[in-house]
């Protein structure tokens, strides 16, 4: 056994080179990410029940304004937030009441909540030479996975990007959840250096002391036992979590019913991730599900937008504190958070050219891959 790297073990045979420093500095890199990642990808908006009916509300898509309005019935759609006349933004606060008309309230232009098609001109009189039908809202495509709403800014939508499958979360009842929680912070860091922290679990250890007593395989420094030296497949399976654990709560304990649906495995594993580059992940407990939004700001700013969601069963419980519940999983982000910064400032240093990765780091390696595929000019 010894230092032996089973085959089908993630971990890296060799140390490659991370990205340059430019990635996480210069202005210029981070204009290409907006225009490339985040103009082509589905990025996580926020959950379809949290968006109400008869409002149109102002989301970001990497740095692109983009309205997301739902009508009274129900239906969902998505616009740029820039009138085709002069460009004014069309939603000026987070929320505006919405009926069948989005009214730019700058020259009163008005265009159909459901196609976005032009209907009225305000004071203005066109010329002939204009065409009312080349002058409507750009739209933006949306889709719905587990409940949560997803934007994409390109033409020809691709497919979903997930770290595992898309069905990894069938046995939760996902659309079933409601919001119960939800936090939100900005950190003076690349949005691509909260995610390489995500990514690893080196510094654990280090950075994250309650969690690893939570989940000891992590006190060891990687992410899962199939990173262990000496690890097969063949191997039983076994809780991640501490002796008597059964959740991510302060105590362990299940904050309300277990979903029926898991099976014995999903149960025994104690949280299940699914990573959605660019913007987002979930974890699902095997009482509630929590996901994360990466929200790029600036080449060394980022917003994190965390939310809790439960079933209606576990929120009717007489003095439920969803807050509560969030404390030990927003004490891991602030974690995060802080060491992300740290890495940031350092990386300022002339010194530093590029990461050398180690073997444990697989995942980052991956999605460096990633990301200079996504920068890629389009075919």
């Amino acid at each position: 056994m010894g230092q032996e790297r089973h085959p089908l073990s993630p971990r890296l045979a060799r140390c490659p080179d991370g990205l340059p420093r430019a990635a996480y500095l210069d202005p210029g890199w981070f204009g290409r990410e907006m225009a490339s990642l985040f103009s082509r990808h589905w990025v996580m908006v926020g959950r379809v029940a949290d968006f109400a009916p008869g409002l149109m509300r102002r989301v970001s898509i990497g740095t692109a304004p983009v309205i997301v309005v739902r009508a009274a019935d129900g239906a969902l759609s998505a616009f740029h937030n820039s009138c085709p006349h002069r460009g004014s933004e069309l939603c000026r606060g987070e929320e505006r009441v919405v009926g069948k008309l989005i009214r730019c309230p700058y020259h009163a232009f008005s265009f159909s909540a459901s196609d976005g098609a032009l209907v009225a001109t305000g004071h203005a009189v066109p010329a002939p030479d204009f065409d009312r039908a080349a002058h409507g809202l750009r739209r933006v495509a949306c889709r719905a996975w587990n409940g949560f709403l997803f934007l994409n800014l390109a033409a020809e939508p691709g497919e979903l990007h997930a770290g595992v499958g898309l069905n990894t979360l069938d046995n939760w009842p996902m659309a079933e959840l409601v919001t119960g929680h939800r936090w939100q912070t900005e950190i003076a860091c690349n949005w691509k250096t909260f995610w390489e922290n995500y990514s690893e679990c080196l510094h654990c250890p280090g950075i994250h002391p309650e969690l690893c007593d939570m989940a000891p395989v992590y006190g060891k420094g990687i992410m899962g036992p199939s990173e262990a030296f000496g690890w097969t497949p063949e191997d039983p399976p076994n809780s991640r979590l501490r002796p008597g654990a059964t959740s991510w709560t302060t105590s362990g304990a299940p904050c309300g019913p277990i979903f029926p649906g898991l099976s014995e495995a999903e149960r025994l594993a104690g949280y299940t991730f699914v990573t959605l580059w660019p913007a987002a992940y979930v974890v699902a407990h095997a009482d509630y599900v929590r996901s994360v939004r990466i929200e790029p700001v600036a080449p060394e700013r980022t917003r994190l937008v965390a939310e809790w969601h439960f079933s209606r069963e576990t929120l009717a419980q007489p003095g439920f504190d969803a807050a509560a519940v969030a404390a030990f999983a927003t004490l891991v982000i602030e974690q995060d958070g802080a060491a992300s910064e740290m890495n940031q400032r350092g990386m300022r240093s002339p010194a530093f050219r590029a990461a050398r990765l180690m073997p444990e780091e697989y995942e980052i390696h991956r999605f460096h891959q990633w990301v200079r595929k996504a920068m890629e000019p389009e075919p």
